[in-house]
């Protein structure tokens, strides 16, 4: 594999406050950036970006939906056309936004699929199974109060994943309250699902409350109405 080398300026540490004052403008700080894309060996864009800037800020990058924190980013993407979102906020405080259409045409580096719930080498201890509406039990993420779903690890939560459930024999009224095992939150309500594969991005909150390291209150989803087959529970990096 062809990897783009770039040279870059030295970068601030994740979370290390800025010490200059001043401000800089939208050009300066796209001058300092980059957002690349790794090459295959066919010549065509791979899966990985690699973005970085050297610009005084601290950095936040949106990779469709999922953020990373520092002035330094790597992330293994689907193929596709994306777009990543740099957020930066400058030492007097103003927040810059700059956005950076990426093209991932090849893999290069495949996913890896983390298996919670359902793995394939599992199948007889981890079957697929239908949770009744109104039944917090049914999947509370905990190897204690759950009926069926075990404890998420808290770097899953710390790293804020995105879970994908791969679901069958969805119905046409299903209606789903994302919240913790205490009820003492709701994070997503009234989430339709379809049938194959459906993500549910763990939010800082949610991690604090639900990880065993947080609050502890375990990640519950609950049927209002409607029924599905879950058949796993898993996350890609």
């Amino acid at each position: 594999m062809l990897v783009a080398v770039c040279a870059f300026a030295a970068c601030d540490p994740i979370h290390e406050k800025i010490g200059n004052a001043g401000h800089i403008t939208l050009e300066e700080l796209k001058a300092k950036t980059t957002v690349t894309v790794d090459k295959a060996a066919s010549g065509l864009n791979g899966n990985c970006i690699t973005c970085q800037t050297s610009a005084p800020v601290n950095a936040k990058w949106d990779f469709a939906g999922k953020e990373l924190i520092g002035n330094y980013a790597w992330k293994k993407m689907k193929l596709g056309d994306h777009v990543v979102t740099l957020t930066a906020l400058c030492p007097d405080g103003t927040v810059l936004t700059a956005e950076y259409p990426v093209s991932c045409q090849e893999i290069t580096d495949p996913l890896v699929k983390y298996y919670i719930y359902g793995d394939p080498a599992k199948a007889a201890e981890e079957p697929p199974f239908v949770p009744g509406a109104w039944d917090a039990a049914a999947m509370r993420f905990s190897s204690t109060e759950g009926a069926h779903l075990p404890t998420i690890p808290d770097e899953v939560y710390f790293g804020l994943k995105t879970l994908i459930f791969d679901v069958s024999d969805v119905t046409d009224d299903f209606d789903l309250k994302v919240m913790n095992g205490w009820w003492s939150n709701t994070y997503y309500d009234h989430v339709k699902w379809t049938n194959g594969l459906n993500e549910l991005q763990i939010t800082d909150v949610l991690a604090a409350e639900c990880a065993k390291g947080g609050e502890g209150r375990d990640l519950d989803l609950m049927l209002y109405s409607g029924s599905m087959t879950l058949n796993s529970v898993y996350y890609e990096e």
